[in-house]
C-alpha cells in the first residue's frame, strides 16, 4: 500500500502533480481535510481491492493550522502500520506566484478583504511550513513549466523509470473507411494478397495458414520489421514525454488477412516488452 501526500503552495502547481499521480495509476482525493488522513490510513490498510493501492492525496491551506502541525505524527502512524508514506510539497517564490494569479485572476484562499495577495501567500507558507518540513522531496517550480514539473513528479513516483504505455493495436480495411483519432496508420496493401488464393480466401490473418502465406514473404518480413524497429525505437521517447496511450492501426484492402496478420505480429512484440495491448480486428468484429 503506498499513500502519497502532497501538498504546497496555492499556485505552485498542485494540481498538475495530482493529474500526474493519477496517470500513473494512483486513487487521488484532492483537497482532503486532514482530519480525515487517519481514518482514510486505517480503510486503506484494510482494504484488498488493488484500486486503492497507489493512492494520493492533495491537502492545502485551508485545513485547521493545528491539524498541519500534526502531519508528521499522522504521516509516521501510517508507516508503522505497513503503508508506505511519502510526502511531496511543492513551493515557488512569491513573486512568481502573484503573477501567476494576475494572469489567471484566480483569487488566492486565503485571500479576504484586508488581506492583500502578497500578505496571503506568506500566511500561507507559514501554515504549511509542518507539510515542508515532513516532506521527502521539495519541487520548486518556480523556473519549471508544466512538462518538467510533471518529469520531476513521475520520476520520484516511479523511480525514474518512465511507466510503460499502454497500446491499442487496430487492423481495418481501407475500402471501409479510415479510422479515426489515431496516432499512427500504416498500409500494408503493398504485400502479398492471400485473397487471391482459393484456399486461403475465406480464412483471415488469425490462421495458421495465411500466417505462413505471409511469412514466406521477404517483403513481408521486413516490412514486419521496419515497424516493429520504428516502435521500439521510438516508444520510450513517446513515454518519456508523457504519453500514457498510443493507437496504431494498421489497414489493407479488406482488413481480413494482411492487417490483421501485422496486427497479431505487433501484440506479440508489445507484450514481450510488457505492454498493456488491446486489439480490436474491425472488419472481423
Amino acid at each position: 500500500m503506498k499513500l502519497v501526500i502532497l501538498s504546497g503552495l496555492s499556485g505552485s502547481g498542485k494540481s498538475v502533480a495530482l493529474h500526474t499521480l493519477e496517470d500513473l495509476g494512483y486513487y487521488c482525493i484532492d483537497n482532503l481535510p486532514l482530519f480525515l488522513l487517519n481514518d482514510l490510513a486505517l480503510e486503506l490498510n484494510k482494504r484488498l481491492d488493488t484500486a486503492f493501492a497507489h493512492t494520493a492525496v492533495g491537502i492545502d491551506a485551508r485545513t485547521n493550522a493545528e491539524e498541519l502541525r500534526q502531519l508528521p505524527e499522522l504521516a509516521a502512524t501510517a508507516l508503522s502500520r505497513g503503508i508506505d508514506c511519502r510526502v511531496l510539497f511543492l513551493e515557488t517564490q512569491t513573486e512568481t506566484l502573484i503573477k501567476r494569479f494576475s494572469e489567471t485572476r484566480r483569487k488566492h484562499p486565503l485571500t479576504r478583504g484586508d488581506r492583500p495577495l502578497g500578505e496571503a501567500i506568506q500566511l500561507e507558507r507559514e501554515l504549511l511550513m509542518p507539510i515542508r518540513d515532513c516532506a521527502e522531496l521539495c519541487i520548486d517550480t518556480t523556473q519549471t513549466n508544466v512538462h518538467e514539473l510533471r518529469d520531476r513528479v513521475r520520476g520520484w513516483a516511479v523511480g525514474n523509470a518512465s511507466p510503460k504505455a499502454s497500446i491499442l493495436l487496430q487492423s481495418f480495411g481501407f475500402k471501409h473507411g479510415v479510422p479515426q483519432d489515431v496516432d499512427f496508420i500504416f498500409d500494408v496493401r503493398c504485400l502479398p494478397n492471400p485473397h487471391w488464393q482459393p484456399e486461403l480466401k475465406a480464412l483471415t490473418g488469425l490462421d495458421p495458414m495465411v500466417e505462413r502465406f505471409l511469412e514466406s514473404s521477404a517483403e513481408t518480413r521486413a516490412m514486419r520489421d521496419d515497424i516493429l524497429g520504428f516502435f521500439e525505437r521510438w516508444i520510450p521517447h513517446f513515454e518519456t514525454d508523457g504519453r500514457s496511450y498510443l493507437t496504431i492501426a494498421i489497414g489493407c484492402t479488406g482488413g481480413q488477412h494482411r492487417s490483421v496478420y501485422m496486427t497479431e505480429q505487433l501484440r506479440r512484440r508489445f507484450e514481450a516488452l510488457g505492454h498493456d495491448v488491446m486489439v480490436r480486428h474491425r472488419e472481423l468484429a
